[in-house]
């Protein structure tokens, strides 16, 4: 796919990955609607994409809100002159034992990282079904195909993206439409906390800065790739994982008394 002049709405825009993967598709020469929550950090992030060669729009938005997720997708299409692409980006993290998660936490996690982009998506997809093309992209998490002690709810939500996407995928062949599943390892961005950091020094966890994730999905995206894994060797574990949980789970059992020992702290 050739992503000059494309017309894509991309959700958690003012986070850190969103900024980045915003960023790496305008240098491409996209058009953009910036979704999200906080204005003000939308407004920083456009004034610096305008100085590349894209078209910056912004959409302020909750996707947990139903009539805000329909404003999105029909200001975006009147901002734009339509979408092509719909990138699912927002998301959610809370690194704590799960019998002690507030259930409402459970909830905001689930919305935010499953349920929003699975109906964010049922929003935009007769417009790119109408047209014959497009391609849904789905920002997982290797904790989509690994489930980690004290992200159980996180890779819960990521597990179910997972499956969403492949399912949609399969039931979207020969309509012109794609899925794209990316899953990062941990990238360097905000969405983890002090505890999360201390955490995966001492585990000596991989994390990429969120550029390298940005420049994944750009590949992704001019590939057609229908998955995309970020990350050595977290992308052999999510494989091997499929095929051989147990060797999976002795593999991590040092680091879940970590990683347990942290979420108490």
């Amino acid at each position: 796919m050739n992503l000059e002049g494309c017309s894509i709405l991309l959700t958690g825009a003012s986070g850190g990955l969103g900024s980045a993967i915003a960023e790496a598709l305008a240098a491409k020469g996209a058009h953009l609607a910036l979704a999200g929550r906080r204005r003000d950090a939308l407004d920083t992030l456009a004034r610096r994409l305008r100085t590349l060669p894209s078209q910056i729009h912004i959409v302020e938005g909750d996707i947990t809100d139903s009539t805000q997720r329909h404003d999105m997708v029909e200001t975006a299409r009147q901002q734009l002159g339509g979408i092509d692409i719909l990138i699912n980006n927002a998301g959610a993290m809370e690194f704590t034992l799960y019998a002690e998660q507030e259930p409402a936490t459970i909830e905001r996690l689930l919305q935010t990282n499953l349920l929003g982009p699975m109906l964010l998506t049922r929003t935009v997809l007769p417009h790119l079904l109408a047209q014959g093309s497009g391609r849904v992209v789905n920002i997982g998490s290797t904790f989509g195909s690994i489930g980690f002690a004290c992200f159980t709810s996180y890779s819960a939500s990521k597990f179910g993206l997972r499956g969403f996407s492949e399912a949609l995928r399969r039931e979207l062949e020969g309509s012109g439409v794609g899925v794209t599943y990316v899953a990062p390892r941990a990238a360097r961005t905000a969405i983890n906390n002090g505890a999360v950091m201390a955490m995966a020094r001492e585990v000596k966890m991989n994390m990429d800065p969120p550029q390298v994730v940005a420049q994944a999905v750009v590949r992704a995206l001019q590939q057609d790739r229908d998955e995309a894994y970020v990350g050595f060797p977290e992308s052999v574990f999510a494989r091997l994982n499929a095929l051989l949980p147990r060797l999976v789970d002795r593999a991590l059992r040092g680091q879940n008394a970590v990683m347990r020992r942290y979420a108490q702290s």
